[in-house]
C-alpha cells in the first residue's frame, strides 16, 4: 500500500506541477490497481482547478491532468467520459500522448472506447487523431457516426498541412468505403462541410468520381445513395453538395432512364436548383422519345405549381417543343399546359395561353373542354382574350360589379379585472415574464400586483417566489450595488415591483427613481418611456412607504382608453379608504380618460365634482375642456429618409409631474439620435400607445426612424408596432401612412406582413388615406428607401386577401413618380421589380375594372422590348383602355 501511495503522491505531484514527460513515464510502470488507486486524489485536483481562476498559474496543469485521469480510468466508459469532460475540453493532452498512456491497453478494451467517443456528438470536439488512432491501435470496425465521419473529411481534406492530393489519401485510406457510405446518412452535413467541398481538379466531387470510376466505390450504391439524400431534401447546403457530386458522376443514358420516377418527384418537391436539374434529365428524355406524354404530364402538374417562374417558364418551353415533335401527344400534354392558366404570374399565364392556342386545333374534342374549362382561372385580361380565341361561353356576359373583401375592424377589448388570489397573479406574472403580454395584460397584473400588496404583502411575496427564481437579481449578492443600479437606472416593466415586494430594492433607490428618474436622456422616445416608467417607480415606491389600494390609470380598454365613469368610482373609493392617490398615477389616468362623447363626459364631471376632493375638482374640469390637440408637423429629409418633426404639444396641464410634461415637447428631427436605450427595447414600445391612447400620431412620429430603418438599413422586427398603430384610437395621419410606407419596403417577410396587417385594419376601419399612402410609396421609390420588388411582394399580399380596390388606389398614386423618372431618364434608378409592381398594378385594375389613364404610362408601354416592365406596363394601359373587370 505504501509504494502505492508513493506512486500516487508521485504522479499527483507531476501533474500539478504540468510535467506532462515525467507524468506520462511514471504510469507507464503502473498496475491497474495503482492506476485506480491515483484517480482519487486526480479527481480532487480537477474539482480545485475548476473554482481557479483563468489566468491562475495552476491552470499548466490542465494537459497533464487529462491525459493522467484517462490512464487512470480502466474502464472504457470512465475513460470516455473523463476525456470529453467539458472543463477538460480548452486545455487537453495531444492525442499522441493519449495514444501513449493509453496503448498498453487490451484491443478490446481501446476498440470500445473508440466507439464511445466517436458517438459523441460534434460539440464534444474529439480529436479526430485520436479516436482513428485507437481504432488502429486496436483494429476495431472503423465508427460510422457523425463525430467520426465528419472529423475524417476535415483530416482528408486538410491540404494545406500534406502534399498529397484528396484522391490519394482516399486511395490510400483502408476505410475509404465504409465512411463515404456514411457520408450519406449524416443530416445537415453540407451546411459543415461546404466549405471543403470545392471545385478544381483535386475536388472531393473529382475524387469520388475518379474512385467510382476506378471501382473502389460501388457506382450503383454512390448513385442510389446520391438521389436517396436530394430525394430527402434538407438544408440548401445540403442539396448543393450532393447535386455537385451527382453532376460530377456523369451519368449514363441507361442511368438516368432508370431513375425517372426519381426525377420526377424531385421536379415537384425539391429546392429549385435540385429540380432544374432533375427537369432537365427529364427534358433531355422526352425530346429523345424515352419519356411517355403521361410521363411528361405528370411531371409538368409537378412544375407548374411551383413558384420559381425559370423552372415554370422551362416546363412550358418543353412542352411546346414536344408538341411539336409529337402533335399527337396534344391529348395528354394540352391539359397539362392548362394548369399553368392559374399561376400567378400572367406571364407564365400568357405563354401557357399562347401554347394552348397554337395546339388546340390537335387535340380531341373532350381535351378542349377540359382546357376552356381551365381558362376560368385566366387573369381577368386574358380571359377575354381566351373567349375570344377559344370560344368560352358567355364571352360577352356583362361582369358582376366587383364587390371588396377587407377584414372585419377590430372589435375593442375590454380589459378584464385582476384575478382575485395571489396564486392565481403569480401564474399571470410568470406568464408575462415569459412571453411579454400585451397592454391589457400588463395593466392587470400591475393593478393586481398592487391591490394584493395592499391587502397583504407577505402572502403576495410567497406566491411570487417560485414565479420569479430565474431573475438575476433574487439572489444577488447585496454586497454588490447592482441591483440598485439596475432598478435606479430603468424600472425594466414589472420587476421593479416584483423586487419591491421581495425586498431586493432599497426605499431610498425607489424614492430617487420615482422623483427623479433618468430625465437627461434626450432621444425621441424619452417623453412617452419616461411617463410609462414614471407609474412603474411610483408604483414600487408607494409599495415601500403608503401602498395604494389599487391603480386610478388602469384601462377600461386594451387600446389604453379609461371610462370617464369608472374613473369617477375609483375616485369615490379612494376618498372612502382616505387613500392618497399617486400623483404619476392619476396624471395617467386622466390622459387615458375618454372625452369623446360629449354627454357622458358632462355626466361624469358633474359627479366628479360632487366629490368635494382635489382630484375630483381636476377630472371635472378635464372632462369639460378640450384635450391637447395635435400638434403640427412638418417633412424632412435625411439621407433617403423622409421622416417628420413635431411641434409642441397645447393643452398638456402645468400640474402634471415633469414625465408627462415631457409628452407635449417637440420632436426634432436633428435632435434625434440615431441609436439609444429604447433601440433596442422593442418589447417596451408595445406600451406607449396606452400612455396617450387617441392620439397614435404621437408615438408613430417617435418610432419613425426605427420604421424607416426595416426598409433602408434592413433591420429585422422594428415594424411589429404596426398593427397596433393601426388598431389604436385616433387620428391616422402622416406619421402613421410614413411608418406604414416604410413597413411595406421593409427587407424582412415579417416586417412586411406586419404592414400588410396595418393597411388592411386602416381600410376596414376607413382612416386609410391611398392618395396620401401612394404619394408616400412614390416618393420613397424614388428616392430609394423603398425597393419596388419589396413593395411588390406587400401589395400582392394584401391584394389576394380580396382588396384589390383599395391597392389598385394605393398603386394608381404611386406609380406616376416612377414612370416620370422612367420617361425622363430612359431608365428608373428603381427600375428592379418596377415591371413587378406593375403586374400587381395590372391585375388589380383588371379584376376592378378600373379605366381612365395615368400619367407617363403610354411612354413606358411604347417601349421597345419584351422586357417584364414594357409587357406589364402595356397590360396596364390596356386595362384602363378597356376597361377589364373580373
Amino acid at each position: 500500500m505504501s509504494g502505492a501511495v508513493s506512486a500516487s503522491e508521485a504522479l499527483l505531484g507531476a501533474v500539478r506541477a504540468g510535467r506532462m514527460g515525467e507524468a506520462a513515464g511514471l504510469l507507464d510502470g503502473m498496475t491497474d490497481a495503482e492506476r485506480r488507486a491515483c484517480l482519487p486524489a486526480l479527481k480532487d485536483l480537477r474539482k480545485e482547478l475548476r473554482a481557479a481562476p483563468w489566468d491562475a498559474a495552476s491552470r499548466k496543469a490542465y494537459p497533464a491532468l487529462h491525459a493522467a485521469g484517462a490512464a487512470c480510468h480502466t474502464g472504457a466508459a470512465g475513460t470516455a467520459a473523463w476525456l470529453t469532460a467539458a472543463d477538460l475540453r480548452w486545455s487537453q493532452a495531444s492525442p499522441g500522448v493519449l495514444l501513449h498512456v493509453l496503448g498498453d491497453r487490451e484491443r478490446d478494451w481501446l476498440g470500445d472506447v473508440a466507439h464511445r467517443l466517436a458517438e459523441r456528438p460534434p460539440l464534444a470536439q474529439v480529436p479526430y487523431e485520436l479516436m482513428s488512432g485507437l481504432v488502429r491501435l486496436s483494429g476495431c470496425p472503423v465508427p460510422t457516426t457523425e463525430t467520426y465521419v465528419v472529423g475524417w473529411i476535415e483530416q482528408v481534406g486538410s491540404l494545406w498541412q500534406r502534399g498529397d492530393t484528396v484522391l490519394q489519401r482516399l486511395r490510400q485510406d483502408p476505410y475509404t468505403a465504409e465512411l463515404v457510405a456514411a457520408v450519406f446518412e449524416i443530416p445537415d452535413i453540407g451546411s459543415r462541410l461546404d466549405w471543403l467541398f470545392g471545385d478544381g481538379p483535386d475536388s472531393w466531387f473529382n475524387a469520388l468520381a475518379q474512385l467510382t470510376r476506378e471501382g473502389a466505390l460501388d457506382r450503383k450504391a454512390t448513385v442510389d445513395a446520391c438521389v436517396a439524400r436530394l430525394l430527402r431534401g434538407g438544408v440548401p447546403s445540403d442539396c448543393r453538395v450532393f447535386l455537385r457530386l451527382l453532376t460530377a458522376l456523369e451519368l449514363t443514358r441507361d442511368e438516368e432512364r432508370e431513375r425517372a420516377a426519381d426525377w420526377l418527384a424531385l421536379t415537384s418537391d425539391a429546392v429549385s436548383t435540385v429540380a432544374s436539374h432533375a427537369q432537365s434529365v427529364l427534358g433531355s428524355l422526352a425530346l429523345d422519345g424515352e419519356l411517355t406524354p403521361r410521363q411528361l404530364a405528370e411531371m409538368s402538374g409537378g412544375v407548374l405549381f411551383r413558384t420559381e417562374k425559370k423552372l415554370v417558364r422551362a416546363q412550358l418551353v418543353l412542352l411546346g417543343k414536344a408538341l411539336r415533335c409529337d402533335p399527337s401527344s396534344a391529348a395528354e400534354l394540352l391539359p397539362a399546359v392548362a394548369q399553368a392558366f392559374g399561376h400567378e404570374d400572367t406571364d407564365v399565364q400568357e405563354r401557357a395561353l399562347k401554347l394552348v392556342e397554337r395546339h388546340l386545333d390537335a387535340a380531341p374534342p373532350e381535351v378542349r373542354g377540359e382546357v376552356v374549362d381551365a381558362a376560368e382561372e385566366l387573369s381577368p385580361g386574358l380571359r377575354v382574350r381566351a373567349a375570344e380565341t377559344l370560344g368560352l361561353e358567355g364571352a360577352d356576359r356583362v361582369s358582376e360589379p366587383y364587390v371588396e373583401l377587407l377584414p372585419p375592424a377590430p372589435e375593442p377589448a375590454r380589459v378584464p379585472p385582476a384575478p382575485d388570489s395571489a396564486v392565481e397573479l403569480a401564474e399571470e406574472v410568470g406568464a408575462l415574464l415569459a412571453s411579454g403580454g400585451d397592454v391589457a395584460a400588463f395593466e392587470r397584473t400591475l393593478d393586481g400586483l398592487v391591490r394584493h400588496g395592499y391587502r397583504d404583502r407577505d402572502a403576495l411575496a410567497e406566491a411570487l417566489k417560485p414565479v420569479v427564481t430565474r431573475l438575476w437579481w433574487v439572489d444577488a449578492d447585496p454586497r454588490y450595488p447592482s441591483v440598485e443600479k439596475y432598478f435606479r437606472t430603468d424600472p425594466h416593466g414589472l420587476e421593479v415591483v416584483l423586487a419591491t415586494l421581495l425586498g431586493q430594492v432599497s426605499t431610498a433607490t425607489l424614492h430617487r427613481a420615482d422623483q427623479h428618474g433618468p430625465m437627461t436622456d434626450p432621444c425621441v422616445h424619452s417623453a412617452v418611456a419616461a411617463a410609462f416608467n414614471a407609474r412603474l417607480w411610483e408604483a414600487a415606491h408607494r409599495l415601500s412607504t403608503d401602498p395604494l389600494p389599487f391603480l386610478l390609470a388602469t384601462p377600461t380598454w386594451g387600446s389604453g382608453l379609461l371610462e370617464p365613469d369608472e374613473l369617477v368610482a375609483r375616485l369615490d373609493e379612494y376618498r372612502r379608504l382616505g387613500a392618497r392617490p399617486g400623483e404619476t398615477d392619476f396624471a395617467q389616468a386622466l390622459l387615458r380618460v375618454r372625452r369623446d362623447d360629449s354627454t357622458a363626459s358632462a355626466a361624469a364631471a358633474e359627479r366628479a365634482a360632487a366629490l368635494g376632493t382635489a382630484e375630483g375638482n381636476r377630472l371635472a374640469l378635464w372632462l369639460t375642456t378640450d384635450g391637447p390637440s395635435l400638434p403640427w408637423s412638418s417633412r424632412r429629409t435625411s439621407g433617403v429618409r423622409i421622416l417628420l418633426e413635431l411641434g409642441e404639444l397645447d393643452g398638456v396641464p402645468g400640474e402634471f409631474p415633469p414625465a408627462f410634461q415631457r409628452i407635449g415637447r417637440p420632436v426634432s428631427l436633428f435632435k434625434a439620435r440615431a441609436y439609444c436605450a429604447h433601440y433596442w427595447d422593442r418589447a417596451e414600445r408595445h406600451h406607449w400607445l396606452a400612455v396617450v391612447p387617441g392620439r397614435r400620431e404621437l408615438v408613430a412620429a417617435r418610432l419613425l426612424r426605427e420604421l424607416s430603418s426595416v426598409a433602408v438599413e434592413g433591420t429585422r422586427g422594428d415594424a411589429s408596432v404596426l398593427p397596433l398603430l393601426a388598431e389604436a384610437p385616433g387620428e391616422a395621419g402622416e406619421a402613421v401612412h410614413l411608418g406604414v410606407a416604410y413597413g411595406l419596403g421593409a427587407r424582412h417577410p415579417e416586417d412586411r406582413l406586419s404592414a400588410v396587417d396595418a393597411l388592411l385594419v386602416l381600410a376596414a376601419q376607413g382612416q386609410l388615406d391611398t392618395e396620401r399612402l401612394g404619394a408616400d410609396l412614390g416618393q420613397l421609390m424614388h428616392r430609394g428607401a423603398v425597393k419596388p420588388l419589396r413593395l411588390a411582394e406587400s401589395v400582392r399580399t394584401a391584394a389576394t386577401t380580396g382588396a384589390y380596390a383599395t391597392v389598385w388606389e394605393i398603386l394608381r398614386a404611386a406609380l406616376p413618380v416612377l414612370l416620370a423618372d422612367l420617361a425622363t431618364d430612359g431608365a428608373a434608378a428603381s427600375a428592379r421589380g418596377f415591371g413587378e409592381l406593375l403586374a400587381v398594378a395590372a391585375e388589380c385594375a383588371e379584376r376592378t375594372g378600373a379605366r381612365g389613364c395615368m400619367a407617363h404610362l403610354a411612354q413606358a408601354a411604347d417601349r421597345r422590348g419584351s422586357s417584364r416592365l414594357v409587357t406589364q406596363a402595356r397590360r396596364l394601359r390596356a386595362t384602363l383602355d378597356h376597361g377589364v373587370a373580373a
